[in-house]
């Protein structure tokens, strides 16, 4: 079948929430300060601002409902919402998903009250997540999920999907879909690229392996909080040479992280009993452009009306607050107690010292405690490694933060928290690979640049 062949009205149904879509998610505006950033952020930094005073009250509200949900469905048992499988699926979670929720509700009270032992409801641990971080999602999955369906039932995933395989397939083993999920979280923030790649994952548009590889490999971190991390470390300057660092070697170990495990050993299957059709040889009569606008035009000529968007995006809202911000609120607090508090990180930063002593970066020692600090929370390594004299060293620290890109506070727990193939076992290893492929690559561009 040709595009010809589909009805004006089945045009209009693809190319009109396309444009929206691509607007909302991925057009590159300026911010109210300055930065670049996309429209789905500044409607979440509207919400954000507007609802700052009570946030943090909502979030607990929710991550409460969340756990008091989730221990009624296990005791009432697997029949009790068998008639609504959308809430069978988000309060029917494993054992070890209860007892999370629970610690996440637990955690989220001592800090709104301010009750219990101050490595908890300190600001910079389990204050950090709950008064900083929760804001942030709420504000973005609110939007991020409501308008998601845009993206992903109106055909456009249909047209990068066949026109970028010949690129992405090749290169990183992965259909060219996946594309998307990347340009999303380039513009806009990690977390909906985890989103993207869960939904599509769920819905048997990856197999196990490729939904592992593009949300530990592909939900970069934007270029707004990226000029916050080099600003950080009084770098700010210096952005284009740090952003074109962090690109080079995201690329390359992008390239590489696909062809060895943990990843590589995910198994190509789907989670669905048979694949969604999704077909990316091109007829003899099409060329990529062409196939790629008619499978696009024939996905937006089935999409359903306005209030099936609704349902759908609501029901992407509640999956996300209910589904992720516990985790996050849980995994995210234990691993910044451990680094707040303990040694922890200091110590299994020492085999690092030998390793950036030999590629003569200033200041080793300082440098190497930053090193796994990041699998906390991103933005770690930037505010330990401030205070050091070096700027090389402080670039180096602040690029191979952003590089990382595995970090608890958020898109680790949300990996987590998502339907995403992968335990914090694959998130650790992956994040030292990420770490080790890295590292070489930033020290040698640092050393060409100061």
């Amino acid at each position: 079948m040709r595009a010809k062949d589909f009805k004006a009205s089945s045009h209009l149904k693809f190319i009109i929430p396309s444009l929206i879509g691509i607007f909302l998610f991925m057009f590159p505006i300026f911010g109210d300060d300055g930065a670049v950033t996309i429209p789905i952020a500044i409607l979440a930094g509207w919400v954000e601002t507007w609802l700052a005073d009570y946030l943090s009250l909502i979030m607990t509200i929710i991550i409460t409902i969340t756990a008091i949900g989730t221990v009624i469905a296990k005791a009432a048992g697997k029949e009790a919402l068998s008639g609504s499988p959308f809430f069978q699926s988000l309060f029917n979670v494993p054992p070890v998903w209860m007892v999370t929720r629970l610690l996440g509700m637990i955690f989220a009270i001592m800090v709104y009250f301010q009750i219990g032992p101050e490595a908890i409801i300190s600001a910079n641990t389990g204050g950090l997540l709950l008064d900083s971080l929760l804001h942030v999602l709420f504000a973005v999955f609110l939007f991020a999920g409501l308008f998601l369906p845009l993206l992903l039932n109106y055909g456009l995933l249909e047209l990068f999907g066949v026109i970028l395989t010949k690129i992405m397939r090749p290169l990183f083993r992965l259909p060219g879909r996946s594309s998307i999920d990347s340009l999303a979280s380039w513009l806009g923030d990690g977390t909906i690229g985890v989103l993207l790649t869960s939904k599509q994952y769920e819905e048997g548009y990856y197999t196990k392996r490729e939904a592992a590889v593009i949300g530990t490999t592909f939900s970069v971190v934007s270029i707004t909080f990226s000029l916050v991390v080099i600003q950080e470390v009084g770098l700010g300057d210096m952005f284009g040479q740090f952003y074109l660092t962090v690109a080079i070697a995201g690329f390359i170990a992008a390239l590489i992280m696909p062809r060895i495990p943990p990843l590589s050993r995910k198994a190509d299957t789907y989670v669905t009993e048979e694949p969604s059709d999704q077909k990316e040889e091109v007829p003899e009569h099409h060329n990529l452009i062409t196939y790629g606008y008619t499978k696009a035009v024939e996905r937006g000529s089935k999409a359903s009306g306005i209030g099936n968007f609704l349902k759908q995006g609501t029901q992407n809202i509640l999956d996300m607050w209910m589904g992720v911000a516990p985790i996050v609120m849980a995994l995210g607090t234990i691993a910044l107690v451990i680094a707040e508090f303990t040694p922890f990180f200091t110590w299994i930063g020492m085999p690092f010292i030998p390793l950036l002593e030999l590629m003569q970066v200033p200041y080793a020692q300082e440098a190497s405690e930053t090193i796994l600090v990041g699998f906390a929370d991103m933005f770690l390594p930037a505010i330990i490694g401030s205070s050091i004299e070096s700027e090389m060293t402080r670039f180096i620290i602040a690029s191979l933060s952003v590089t990382q890109l595995i970090y608890m506070s958020e898109v680790g727990g949300l990996l987590l928290g998502s339907k995403v193939p992968v335990n914090i076992k694959d998130l650790f290893i992956i994040f030292l690979l990420r770490t080790i492929i890295t590292l070489p690559i930033i020290t040698l561009i640092a050393h060409l640049l100061f």
